[in-house]
């Protein structure tokens, strides 16, 4: 199948899986005109891509995920190690993420908001808190 066919049944844009054939995630055959020619396992690993991309995982944790997936010899405790991985990131994004919603909350809570300059928030951004 064609390109856009395959974008079709992923449900990803074309830039995208061009994009992942220029970094090798998938490897289409060519047809006798040159043009890719996507197999329906090509789009089963355009699928499995864009639902760990979804994820969280990185384009080499994909690149990883994927050859894990094609190895049928592959231990299950090696994934697991990478989605427990991908969970500690997650967990330390949201604490971070909840740092910085204190802070901002804290800093608007002092701001008065009304026509006066003086504004805490101007302040901490300066250094001047």
């Amino acid at each position: 199948m064609n390109i856009s066919s395959a974008s079709q049944q992923s449900g990803l844009p074309l830039k995208t899986i061009r994009y992942y054939e220029d970094i090798s995630l998938v490897r289409p055959a060519r047809a006798a005109n040159g043009y890719r020619d996507y197999s329906h396992a090509d789009v089963h690993l355009l699928k499995f891509v864009q639902r760990a991309r979804s994820l969280g995982f990185s384009i080499d944790e994909c690149r990883l995920l994927l050859s894990l997936y094609q190895d049928e010899n592959r231990a299950s405790a090696e994934v697991k190690a990478l989605a427990l991985a991908k969970i500690e990131e997650i967990d330390s994004k949201i604490a971070d993420l909840k740092s910085l919603r204190a802070t901002l909350s804290t800093l608007a809570a002092h701001c008065h908001g009304d026509n006066r300059p003086d504004c805490p928030i101007i302040d901490d951004l300066a250094g001047r808190s």
